[in-house]
């Protein structure tokens, strides 16, 4: 069912890291762990080169996703790293060719780690004042009833939210729809991570 390689990147995981690293100028988030594959993903751009010198990540999922996590960190970082532009020319078919392939109700798992890397060099380009050069990325829907998005918690906690409590004072989030709190939380400590509001 998995290639030899697969399971050697499930059993092996390559640049996964138990604890946030400190030293990092990208940090990206996708998925959630309340609908199941989850992952965060650090990385570390040499600014004068902009070659991808570390990623670091942590996923929360299957065995597909962790292998293809794990492909994708050593895809972005062999050979000295890629440059950003080369990097955000991976595709989920290429994780997946490097693999030796996923069955196919697996596929979508190597998707996750594309949106991830986007998101973190994203974050890059803000941290490094070149938002002309990001990549729209979509909102997505947290609480449907009252139609809260991800990109409403991060402007909540740019305008001060600091606890579950506060985000729910500003954006009425889990109000319409109790389950999705646990997901609010952690998009709540991802973006005070990001943003570097400690």
């Amino acid at each position: 069912m998995y290639s030899e390689v697969v399971r050697d990147h499930f059993f092996n995981p390559q640049n996964f890291v138990s604890e946030a690293p400190k030293d990092y100028n990208g940090l990206g988030l996708v998925g959630s762990p309340a609908c199941g594959d989850m992952m965060k993903v650090w990385l570390k751009v040499d600014p004068k080169t902009e070659k991808v010198k570390e990623f670091k990540w942590q996923t929360f999922g299957c065995a597909s996703a962790i292998a293809s996590t794990s492909m994708l960190s050593v895809m972005v970082t062999e050979n000295g790293g890629l440059t950003i532009e080369a990097a955000l020319k991976i595709r989920p078919q290429d994780i997946l060719e490097r693999l030796s392939g996923l069955p196919d109700r697996k596929v979508h798992c190597s998707v996750l780690g594309d949106k991830a890397l986007q998101a973190a060099i994203n974050d890059y380009f803000r941290r490094t004042s070149q938002q002309s050069r990001m990549k729209a990325e979509g909102s997505r829907v947290i609480d449907k009833v009252v139609g809260v998005t991800d990109k409403d918690i991060e402007q909540a906690v740019l305008a001060g939210a600091r606890t579950l409590h506060e985000l729910q004072e500003k954006t009425k989030v889990g109000t319409g729809e109790p389950n999705c709190l646990s997901e609010a939380e952690e998009l709540l400590r991802f973006y005070l991570e990001k943003h570097e509001i400690y």
